[in-house]
């Protein structure tokens, strides 16, 4: 009888136990359970990522400007080096010959040049004496003339006389044309003199050059010939040495993606690390965004110059970077992390056509400046007069632009949303050049970066999931900002810090939503 009793108060119990399992672990799995996470105010970074190649600010590549064989080499690999010192040497033998070959025909052009000089002092002094012949035979020319007209003389003495003047004069044409061609070759030979001493320098340049010289103060870091080997420089200068002008001062050309070379702007921070120090971040500054696109295996990117200082020397020329560029910053912002925006409760649809309208509608609203646009306004405005310091007149102003601007677009006729958008942009440009006037040069400085960062700052559209009174997921659309990959700035006052947004759902109810039953226990 008791063995009875036991038995069936055995039973009764498991009864008992899996009813109550049952209860607890089927009925509340009707409910999924929800993982949330709270909104906070925080600071929020946004950055790009990218990767390049640390290379020195001046690197100048030596090479040699005449062919030869390598006699000697004085500098290695490592090796400091200053301004014109001699790094390498070209045999000189051959370039020493074409010197003194070039000094032996620069001194016989010199002798040709005094022989000429020579021969036109001879020319001078026949032309000299044929102009005493002319006149001497014009002398006697008068005065067998005057002979003639008293009869001392017959008419052929007369004649006589005339013949010699008249040789006599050409005799002087005669000199004077020797003279002339004397001073021809003169100058003939003053030219092959220059000649021979511009050959000479030439000559005297190709042997200066067997030496070869630093160009700037720096260190090798590289060198391509050894001693022996000839290079031949007639057709494109050979590269012999490559040197870094100063190793202090590096830069690292990054590559940045079509995508996201619109954020990126000249003066923006950006830390980057390499591989032979894992633990160490190097920090630095873009100083230039280069225009010329590189297109590799269809992929357009950008060269993005980032300078870095080296005072250490710890970087090397040629290194792997992994950058990250900051390109915007906000502090005491509203948080929301990216898991709430990706998450959807399971079952839930898509918003209605109707509701995606409202949301058109709100947004239309805001660009015709009402509400949405007000309050962008005075954002804008508040961090204006507190990052520039505006003084109260210079508030007036801004004041006065932002109302009229936003009268102006909530005016605008157009129910075109192309021309409308086009026509709020460039009041919105007018706007900002209207802004500017009323700065001094270093408000105006920090008002264009303000500028270039709202204009790489995309306010986009997202959803999140919150609980109601009855514990019912609930959609709230946000305004989003700026992402650091893991938390999303929340623009607008739909939510406040402390809210509670959902992220995932328990273990439960992701297999719930998968279609599987939870376990449940009992017979």
């Amino acid at each position: 009888m008791n063995k009875k009793l036991w038995i069936a108060g055995g039973v009764a119990a498991v009864v008992l136990l899996g009813g109550l399992a049952w209860w607890q672990f089927g009925q509340k799995s009707d409910q999924p359970a929800f993982r949330s996470a709270k909104l906070e105010r925080g600071s929020l970074v946004a950055a790009v990522s990218a990767t390049g190649t640390l290379n020195p600010v001046t690197s100048v590549q030596v090479g040699s400007q005449v062919s030869g064989q390598i006699k000697e080499i004085f500098v290695d690999f490592n090796s400091p080096v200053k301004q014109n010192q001699v790094i390498a040497r070209i045999d000189p033998d051959s370039f020493s010959l074409r010197v003194n070959q070039a000094m032996a025909d620069l001194e016989a052009a010199r002798a040709t040049a005094l022989t000429q000089r020579a021969n036109v002092a001879a020319l001078q002094a026949e032309i000299s004496r044929a102009e005493v012949a002319l006149a001497e035979a014009e002398r006697n020319l008068k005065r067998n003339q005057m002979l003639v007209e008293k009869g001392f003389v017959s008419q052929a003495a007369l004649e006589t006389s005339q013949s010699a003047v008249a040789t006599a004069r050409e005799q002087v044409k005669t000199a004077q044309a020797q003279r002339a061609v004397g001073d021809a070759q003169v100058k003939n030979g003053e030219a092959l003199v220059r000649q021979r001493e511009a050959q000479l320098s030439q000559a005297k340049v190709d042997l200066e050059r067997t030496s070869i010289r630093a160009p700037v103060d720096g260190i090798v870091i590289s060198r391509s010939v050894d001693a022996g080997q000839t290079v031949a420089a007639s057709l494109q200068a050979p590269t012999l040495f490559l040197i870094a002008r100063n190793l202090t001062d590096m830069q690292v050309e990054a590559s940045i993606d079509e995508a996201e070379i619109g954020r990126i702007a000249v003066g923006q921070e950006a830390t980057f690390t390499v591989d032979s120090f894992p633990g160490r971040s190097f920090s630095g500054r873009i100083t230039q965004v280069r225009k010329a696109a590189q297109v590799v295996q269809n992929v357009v990117t950008y060269i993005a110059v980032i300078a870095a200082p080296n005072p250490d020397l710890t970087l090397l020329p040629g290194m792997t970077a992994n950058v990250r560029i900051v390109t915007a910053r906000r502090e005491d912002v509203l948080r929301v992390p990216n898991a709430a925006l990706r998450f959807r409760p399971p079952g839930a649809a898509e918003p209605a056509k109707a509701e995606k309208g409202e949301k058109s509608e709100r947004a239309e609203k805001g660009d015709k400046g009402e509400k949405g646009g007000g309050d962008r306004g005075a954002a804008l405005r508040e961090r204006l007069t507190s990052e520039l310091k505006l003084n109260p007149g210079q508030q007036q102003k801004l004041e006065a632009i932002q109302r009229d601007t936003g009268q102006k677009i909530a005016a605008i006729a157009s129910d075109n949303p192309a021309d409308r958008k086009k026509e709020i942009g460039r009041l919105r440009a007018e706007s900002r050049a209207r802004i500017a006037e009323i700065l001094d040069p270093e408000q105006r400085k920090l008002y264009d970066a303000i500028v270039a960062e709202q204009s790489g700052r995309s306010s986009t559209r997202g959803r999140v999931w919150v609980l109601d009174a009855e514990g019912k997921p609930k959609a709230v659309a946000l305004r989003l900002g700026i992402s650091d990959g893991t938390l999303t700035e929340v623009l607008g006052e739909d939510l406040k810090a402390g809210d509670e947004v959902l992220t995932g759902t328990a273990a439960g109810a992701a297999a719930a939503a998968k279609g599987g039953n939870p376990p449940r226990f009992g017979f």
